[in-house]
């Protein structure tokens, strides 16, 4: 039986018009600067790059995104040219910088070495309006492409230790061009400089109100859903509770129903969990579906990460429509709903130019066909995880479901890498290269390369100067690792051919729970955002695996900090996973994101 048609995807929304728009040249980052602008009280709005510059007049202040390609190759992201020369004030971030450069008459030339990660801002030109407030701080960088000269009717206002032009302006034709990343969490002046963009330079008043946000979407989601139910594939994590919350407080429970898939790749003691906290949330439908069978029979023999994801994707369609047939949730009466937030639809190309980073669970080509058929609902898909929780808060969603640490849709199958063949681990002149491929994102795009291990205990030296130097000079890698402890010398190590498993799943669903349990009777799950556990097939002998601890520090899951466990603290939860039979080495990921994505895949 087909589909029905009829649902929409909700949409922020808004019952002002936007005085800010951010011109999408596809970068990561893209819907964060709307976001950025929202808090602080301004209505902002993503349009596509090329959106004329007649759509534009009514804007305030214009804003041109980063993004993944260089301006100069032919078909890159471009916009109207009436955009910098309509009166409105135009600030370039990144990409958008070395757009309106190029576009100007400047020249724009391939970098010497990339500029990924933390970097210093000196300030040039103390008087402009850029500046107000702001001194010499750290800035955030992700670029390889550089602004060589400015052009005509420019100046220099701020250099970095790498880019001679880290910002420029013609305060008479009221343009900006920035580039590195004012958005990002990690540069410490960047509200400031937004709020000078916002108010000082482009004039806008403050018009968005934050707790408006959530009567807007329940009437949203009444609105959306008419006469029809809405049915939820949760799993219990913060975003699918939140989004399932919403529904429920919109239309009531009697008309929500909460179906649990048990796919065989949760964490362990999950479903009970989970089972537990939508019974606290006052859940009257609510079933738990016993699929593992189904998705490990699916993902035999899958090694890439990508080809997983989808796969997963393409099994929670299928489970869906068993679910739906035996239930009889075929009719037009019921709609799908999913937690699916901004940064899922960003890293999965969601934008117009974006670069796709990783195909999230809720975009694959199945997932995506629903969406296209109008039977979905997504009622939190503008608003980034911290957002997420502070709805859930509103909503009187218990603190306990809120302070989870995220936990991928996919489960542990991204947790659990695969190789498809055996390999031995490489000396290097840096350390170790590991035959195993990570995600990454790098200057907005996509990478897929392998990991260098340093053969040595993890300090706060390494993860702050040496793995971003090696980073940042290296093209063949995307993240480094540190050895925290191994049973044999790491020059034995050997990567072995592996798929998913039933028995890997259980050696990596042990050890996640001794790291949840340590972490959590020593205060330092407090300490992190999240705290991924990555079992890579990499072992000798007996012990065919290994683990990498990767706790990290974020504010949104859009960039992250490494945070480094206290020594005795490493030594005594190494000590406890080296125990286990199946693991020959520990190692701890030095890698901020970037260039590293949060999770291994």
């Amino acid at each position: 039986m087909s589909l029905v048609q009829g649902a929409a995807k909700l949409q922020a929304g808004s019952l002002v018009a936007p005085q800010i728009t951010v011109l999408d040249t596809g970068g990561q980052y893209t819907h964060l600067i709307a976001r950025r602008v929202r808090e602080l009280g301004v209505y902002a709005d993503v349009q596509a790059s090329d959106t004329p510059s007649g759509k534009l007049r009514s804007r305030k202040g214009i804003i041109i995104s980063g993004g993944p390609a260089s301006v100069r190759e032919s078909g890159s992201p471009d916009i109207d040219p009436e955009v910098l020369c309509a009166g409105i004030p135009v600030l370039g971030i990144c990409y958008g910088h070395q757009l309106m450069a190029r576009r100007l008459g400047g020249c724009v030339q391939k970098g010497t070495r990339g500029e990924y990660g933390v970097a210093r801002l000196t300030i040039t030109c103390e008087d402009d309006a850029l500046w107000n407030g702001v001194a010499p701080s750290q800035i955030w960088m992700s670029h390889f492409d550089t602004v060589e000269s400015v052009p005509p009717g420019f100046q220099i206002t701020a250099s970095s230790e790498t880019s001679g032009i880290a910002a420029m302006s013609d305060p008479a034709r009221k343009l900006f061009g920035l580039q590195f990343h004012p958005e990002v969490a990690h540069t410490e002046a960047g509200m400031r400089i937004l709020d000078n963009f916002v108010f000082g330079i482009c004039g806008a008043v403050q018009d968005w109100d934050l707790s408006q946000r959530v009567p807007f979407v329940e009437e949203q989601i009444r609105r959306i859903a008419g006469e029809r139910n809405i049915f939820f594939f949760v799993s219990g994590g913060v975003d699918s509770t939140v989004a399932y919350t919403l529904c429920l407080r919109a239309l009531g429970p009697q008309r929500v129903y909460g179906i649990y898939v048990d796919t065989g790749l949760m964490r362990k003691g999950e479903t009970e969990f989970v089972h537990g906290a939508f019974e606290q949330l006052g859940a009257t439908n609510f079933m738990i579906d016993h699929a593992e069978a189904e998705f490990l029979s699916a993902l035999h023999g899958a090694f890439d990460p990508e080809e997983k994801r989808c796969i997963i994707g393409e099994q929670f369609v299928k489970v869906q429509e068993r679910v739906l047939a035996t239930e009889h949730f075929l009719d037009g009466h019921w709609i799908l709903g999913q937690g699916t937030i901004y940064p899922d639809t960003i890293e999965s190309g969601g934008t117009t130019h974006a670069d796709l980073i990783k195909t999230h669970h809720n975009r694959v080509a199945g997932i995506q066909a629903l969406i296209d058929s109008g039977r979905i609902i997504e009622p939190i898909t503008s608003f980034y995880k911290d957002e997420v929780r502070e709805i859930g808060r509103e909503l009187g969603v218990p603190a306990p479901l809120l302070a989870r640490h995220p936990f991928p849709g996919p489960g542990l199958a991204i947790r659990c890498l695969c190789s498809a063949a055996s390999e031995r681990v490489g000396k290097d002149p840096d350390g170790f290269l590991l035959p195993v491929r990570s995600v990454g994102v790098q200057g907005d795009a996509r990478s897929y390369r392998a990991v260098l291990l340093l053969p040595s205990r993890p300090t706060p030296d390494q993860i702050h100067v040496t793995a971003p130097a090696l980073t940042n000079r290296r093209s063949d890698i995307n993240r480094v690792v540190a050895l925290c402890g191994a049973k044999v010398d790491p020059g034995l190590l050997q990567v072995f051919e592996a798929s998913i498993t039933k028995q890997r799943l259980d050696v990596l669903r042990e050890a996640d729970a001794i790291v949840r349990e340590f972490c959590g009777a020593t205060g330092f799950e407090s300490q992190v955002w999240q705290f991924p556990v990555v079992l890579l097939p990499v072992g000798a002998g007996s012990g065919r695996e290994s683990l990498v601890l990767r706790p990290i520090q974020s504010v949104d899951g859009m960039t992250a900090d490494v945070v480094l466990m206290p020594e005795a603290w490493l030594d005594e939860l190494t000590s406890k996973l080296l125990a286990l039979s199946s693991i020959a080495a520990v190692f701890y990921d030095l890698t901020h994101k970037p260039p590293g994505t949060i999770e291994w895949e």
